[in-house]
C-alpha cells in the first residue's frame, strides 16, 4: 500500500514543550515530499479523533492526567493507544503517561495510559536544577552518525520491564559517572517513549525517524501489526 498523500500528527497541548515539538515536526516533514502534514495542538476529544498518530510531550505527568481526565481525554487516548494502536510517542512525562507502572509517585498514586509494558522511575535525576546533557548512541540512527545529545530536566528511567514476553525494546541508554546505566529510550508495538526531549535541541533527527516510522505504519494499517522501525522490523511485522 503506498504512503497516504496526508496525514495528521496531533500534539497533546495540555502543557509542556507543544510549540517546539511542532516546529522540529514541521522541519522534519520536509524530508517526506509528498506528503503533507498537519502538526495540530490537541486539547479535546474530538480533536484527537481526527489524529492518524500523537505525541504527548514533557509536563508534570500527575498534573496531565488530572487535566486530561476533566477534559474527558482520558478513555479516547487509552483508545488511541491501545485499541486503535496508532503510532504515539511520550516524552519525558509523555513516558511515564505510556507506562503500565510508575514509581515515585505523589501519594495516591496517577493515572496512567499505559502502552508500554515497562516500570519508570519519575524523576530520577532529581530537581530541575540537576537537569544534564548527556551524548546518546540511539539505536535507531544509523551506524557511524554522531551522537544524539539528550537533554533530562527532571526526567524518569525505565527502571524494568515488567513483561518478559520480549516486546519491548531499548533503543537507548544512558550512564552517570558512579551511577548504573539506564533505560531512557523504548518503543512496543505503536509506541515509542523517551526521557529525554529531543525538541529542546533543535536536532531534527529524532523527530524525522518517527514521522518516517508513522508513514509506514499508515501504509501498512491494513496489517494491524503496529509501528514498523526505520531499520528492520517489529516482532510480528511482514517485511
Amino acid at each position: 500500500m503506498p504512503p497516504p498523500s496526508s496525514i495528521t500528527v496531533g500534539v497533546l497541548a495540555l502543557q509542556g514543550g507543544v510549540i517546539e515539538h511542532i516546529a522540529l515536526l514541521n522541519r522534519a516533514s520536509t524530508s517526506f515530499p509528498t506528503i503533507t502534514f498537519h502538526f495540530p495542538e490537541v486539547k479535546t476529544p474530538e480533536q484527537l479523533s481526527l489524529c492518524d498518530a500523537l505525541i504527548i510531550p514533557g509536563g508534570e505527568s500527575t498534573t496531565m492526567a488530572i487535566v486530561a481526565r476533566r477534559l474527558g481525554l482520558f478513555e479516547p487516548l487509552r483508545e488511541f493507544v491501545k485499541i486503535n494502536n496508532k503510532p504515539v510517542w511520550g516524552t519525558c512525562a509523555g513516558l511515564v503517561m505510556l507506562a503500565e507502572e510508575a514509581s515515585a509517585t505523589k501519594q495516591g498514586g496517577q493515572e496512567l495510559i499505559g502502552g508500554l509494558d515497562v516500570r519508570v522511575l519519575r524523576n530520577k535525576f532529581g530537581t530541575q536544577a540537576q537537569s544534564f546533557v548527556a551524548d546518546l548512541q540511539l539505536g535507531f540512527l544509523a551506524e557511524g552518525e554522531r551522537p544524539f545529545k539528550g537533554v533530562f530536566i527532571r526526567a524518569p528511567v525505565v527502571e524494568e520491564v515488567i513483561n518478559g514476553n520480549g516486546k519491548v525494546k531499548v533503543l537507548g541508554t544512558v550512564k552517570k559517572p558512579g551511577e548504573e546505566e539506564d533505560i531512557v529510550a523504548v518503543r512496543q508495538g505503536n509506541v515509542f517513549g523517551t526521557s529525554f526531549h529531543p525538541e529542546l535541541t533543535g536536532d531534527v533527527r529524532v523527530h524525522a525517524w518517527w514521522l518516517g516510522n508513522v508513514v509506514e505504519a499508515l501504509s501498512h494499517k491494513g496489517k494491524e501489526k503496529g509501528l514498523v522501525v526505520g531499520r528492520g522490523k517489529l516482532d510480528g511485522e511482514e517485511a
